[in-house]
């Protein structure tokens, strides 16, 4: 599917009256648990590199939206989400070139910080209620976003 396409079908979604953050916040867990069942056989490098790419996309949509001029995303949210979606892009290239199971660890974890501040309820988000994102385990700390519970692109 292509990117222009995906995010298409993305805009479908949400105007048939979905829960943008909940839908943004279920795509990145389920995204997290492909790349943790790819881990589990490092012996096939092709599982790791289609959870990847399935990753990669849905952060590419993310960073479509939040780089188009009508975000309604704050302006200081949004330019850390971007900095994220950067720190993704270069992490999957790395992870395309040459595949290895733990290079997927802070990939993962990112997923599943946004996705947390994403799935909170709005105002446990807004004071606070999630830990926010950060954690670089497998080899590098991606820029810290801000409140990710207040995000949805």
């Amino acid at each position: 599917m292509s990117n222009e396409r995906a995010v298409n079908t993305y805009n479908q979604q949400t105007k048939r009256g979905g829960a943008p953050r909940e839908s943004e916040g279920r795509a990145l867990l389920e995204a997290a648990r492909r790349m943790a069942e790819a881990q589990k056989t490092p012996d096939n490098p092709g599982g790791l590199r289609e959870a990847a790419r399935l990753n990669w996309k849905l952060w590419t949509i993310f960073q479509a939206e939040l780089a188009a001029p009508d975000c309604p995303v704050p302006a200081e949210i949004r330019q850390n989400m971007l900095n994220l979606c950067n720190f993704v892009d270069k992490r999957m290239v790395e992870v395309l070139a040459a595949p290895k199971p733990e290079q997927l660890d802070v990939l993962i974890n990112v997923n599943r910080q946004i996705a947390a501040g994403l799935l909170a309820a709005p105002e446990q988000a807004a004071g606070g209620g999630t830990e926010g994102t950060g954690g670089g385990q497998g080899g590098g700390t991606p820029p810290q976003p801000g409140s990710a519970g207040d995000l949805s692109v």
